[in-house]
């Protein structure tokens, strides 16, 4: 969802009277790439751009072909094999060893779905066709089966159903469709909220939090009961701050599947009280900042009161909070808490890469590479299973 955030910012901050613009999304992957399916960029008319569709290899060559594409206002698919070390078609060696299929549309086709997906805030699924004499044609649904945004009606009768089966199978893949003598190859594609964090304690330790939470893109909002911990020169990026009492913060927030909260007021009795409030929420990453013992004093005191936490509660709950990084200075700890969020919500365990056997990236059986998706259940319960 950042690139679609990306876009529409910068969208809206351009005077289209005076511009020409186009939209580049990375279709399919073969073998290795920087980005994955579902990476985009805006490019302008005048050479810049947003976002990204690789490493800087591409752009270039992109935004070349992006020109046409404004130019004649029809769609465009480019195939790039980056497989030749001495590939001189994009004049530089790569040497990425991969095959990226890269979707360029006239900017106008586009953003109705850029603003639809951002303002939603729910998992959409979208479908484009990237070839042939429809391309560019898109459907965007929800989990309802709504239609939000269409530019025509043959995917709607060829891809409705699969399309709806994303929602439950959380794979991104592309699929040719077949229609009397036609074929219609189409990119079928999850599209989840942004991440969206809570900070329970506005102390100066969470600044760097927010700051870094930003820079990805997530929303961000911070709360406190001490009105000066929240003054918005300390968190002049956050989206939200809020002086909220603690037995409020349920009712003041809305907690979803793609929230993760982090409790790191410092305040025992604040943080314990805020956690018997969230555990009950749907948040899938609760951080607490403190010694294990800390944690473990209020369990102790849950059980004592009748509330003994299940498995899956604890589950959630990270105490100590962050990857063990080395982490000492409160920008180092920052870096830590936001990784292990990352890494909870993508479902990887935040190990080294180097020691990893297989792939980065997910992959079908076909070895197409799968777009990343964040809190898919069969990782988690492959995860349960082996403990």
């Amino acid at each position: 969802m950042k690139d679609f955030t990306t876009i529409q910012n910068e969208y809206r901050k351009t005077d289209w009277q005076q511009r020409k613009g186009a939209v580049a999304t990375v279709i399919k992957v073969h073998g290795s790439s920087y980005r994955s399916p579902g990476a985009r960029m805006l490019i302008w008319d005048d050479g810049r751009w947003a976002g990204s569709i690789s490493g800087g290899c591409l752009e270039g060559d992109a935004l070349r072909k992006a020109r046409q594409v404004m130019r004649e206002q029809k769609s465009l698919t480019v195939t790039y094999d980056t497989r030749e070390e001495s590939n001189q078609n994009l004049g530089i060696g790569l040497g990425c060893n991969g095959v990226i299929d890269v979707l360029i549309q006239p900017v106008e086709q586009v953003m109705p779905v850029v603003e639809k997906a951002v303002e939603a805030n729910r998992p959409l699924a979208l479908a484009t066709i990237f070839d042939g004499p429809s391309a560019g044609e898109l459907l965007l649904l929800d989990g309802a089966g709504e239609t939000l945004s269409s530019s025509g009606q043959l995917l709607q009768r060829l891809v409705q159903a699969d399309l709806m089966s994303l929602f439950l199978s959380r794979k991104s893949y592309a699929k040719m469709f077949e229609e009397g003598i036609h074929q219609h190859p189409v990119f079928l594609e999850l599209i989840q909220p942004t991440p969206h964090l809570i900070l329970f304690g506005g102390g100066f330790d969470a600044r760097p939090v927010s700051q870094l939470a930003k820079s990805l893109g997530w929303q961000v909002d911070v709360t406190d009961e001490c009105i000066a911990h929240i003054a918005p020169v300390f968190f002049p990026e956050a989206d939200r701050l809020a002086l909220c009492q603690r037995e409020f913060v349920d009712r003041d927030f809305s907690i979803t599947g793609y929230t993760a909260c982090v409790l790191m007021s410092h305040n025992y009795e604040y943080d314990r009280d805020v956690l018997r409030k969230i555990i009950f929420s749907d948040a899938p990453y609760i951080g607490l900042l403190g010694p294990r013992k800390r944690f473990d004093k209020m369990l102790a005191e849950f059980r004592q009161q009748g509330l003994t936490l299940t498995t899956e509660q604890l589950h959630r709950i990270h105490s100590p909070i962050g990857l063990d990084i080395g982490a000492e200075a409160p920008d180092e700890i920052a870096v830590s808490i936001i990784a292990e969020i990352q890494a909870r919500f993508a479902n990887r365990s935040g190990g080294f890469l180097k020691y990893h056997s297989g792939p980065i990236h997910q992959r079908s059986a076909t070895g197409e590479v799968l777009k990343q998706v964040f809190l898919s259940d069969e990782p988690e319960q492959k995860t349960a299973t082996s403990r």
